[in-house]
């Protein structure tokens, strides 16, 4: 298979990926968070291609993706009673709702699980082409399974080049991390997996909002609650450590690595001695370290490294989505405390 790249400037890539979509074919195309991998969500044989490109486990369910409230309830029997306050607050926009699913969903969309994740992307090109296909899109992140998510076309092609029918350009995406999702089945609304609307957002419309012990996971054979979910995701192939917030921290921690070739996502002004430094952006600018956290574990990824340093955000706000994905990607794997050493 050619994988072709289609502008996405223009209505007439729009309305030939949205072809490609109407045949049960595969599209990567630009959400405001990563670039997703869409399928027809109401073909559960497009469906499966989603699972099979990315070699993705089926126990790991997939977001279905509408742009307006009138497609959404296409695919739930009803809406919860929260909804309203939910989006008015925050949709079109980077949230996924956990509900109930009609029969129309077909159970490998939502790993044999009666509840599917629905969202409204505020991307225009994604509003496009969902409007263009005129179905509901199924689309996790255009990567393969368990990689650093794509935020370029160019990443989405150094995945899956030859595995899919075509990646709509849409430029670089502006947030860069993956939507919140918040599961409205709970007795309190939960917090799956966080993102860029953040907790602290979310309680000021909703009133309390819990968050799950990061170990607990529904075993593979029911299906997880949602994506994101696994203890290890996000990751580059080359081993990644954490270290504490502070600067002194992360100098400490690539110095006594001098033996091998260590690469580091570095914030801006701070003085590392790494082999390969990735300017991530200004520490405290959490929007700019998200939208740059994937591109750098990407190009850090490519320098051949024996290993990769990123230091560690608080859970405050946006913070609370990066420091969920990088202790993902490096398997919670922290160096130690400042001035320790390995045995």
């Amino acid at each position: 298979m050619r994988t072709i790249r289609l502008s996405a400037n223009g209505e007439a890539s729009i309305e030939h990926a949205a072809g490609i979509i109407r045949c049960g074919g595969l599209v990567a195309f630009p959400t405001e968070t990563v670039y997703g991998l869409g399928a027809n969500a109401l073909d559960g044989t497009a469906a499966k291609k989603i699972f099979m490109a990315k070699d993705r486990p089926v126990w790991d369910p997939l977001i279905v993706h509408v742009h307006s409230r009138e497609m959404l309830e296409s695919v739930v029997p009803s809406l919860p009673a929260r909804f309203d306050d939910l989006f008015s607050a925050f949709m079109p926009g980077p949230l996924t709702l956990v509900i109930r699913k009609s029969a129309a969903v077909p159970d490998v969309v939502t790993a044999g699980r009666e509840t599917v994740a629905v969202r409204f992307p505020a991307h225009s090109v994604a509003q496009r082409l969902i409007a263009a296909s005129n179905v509901p899109i199924a689309a996790p992140s255009a990567n393969r399974f368990g990689c650093v998510s794509p935020t370029t076309a160019d990443h989405v092609l150094a995945d899956l080049d030859g595995r899919i029918e075509a990646v709509l350009d849409g430029g670089q995406c502006d947030i860069g991390v993956e939507s919140t999702v918040l599961d409205l089945t709970a007795t309190k609304p939960l917090i799956l997996r966080h993102g860029a609307v953040t907790r602290e957002q979310l309680q000021r419309v909703l009133g309390d909002v819990d968050v799950p012990d990061p170990g607990t996971l529904s075993p593979p054979q029911t299906g997880l609650l949602s994506p994101g979910m696994m203890p290890r995701h996000y990751a580059p192939r080359t081993k990644l450590l954490l270290s504490s917030w502070c600067e002194s921290a992360l100098a400490s921690a690539v110095e006594e690595r001098l033996e091998k070739k260590v690469g580091a996502l570095v914030p801006t002004g701070w003085n590392i001695s790494a082999a390969a430094k990735f300017d991530w952006g200004r520490w405290g600018d959490l929007v700019t370290l998200a939208s740059r956290l994937y591109a750098g574990l990407r190009w850090l990824d490519e320098q051949k490294l024996d290993v990769i340093i990123a230091p560690l955000p608080g859970e405050e706000e946006l913070g609370g989505a990066i420091r969920e994905r990088l202790l993902k990607a490096s398997g919670g794997a922290m160096c130690p405390p400042l001035g320790g050493r390995r045995g």
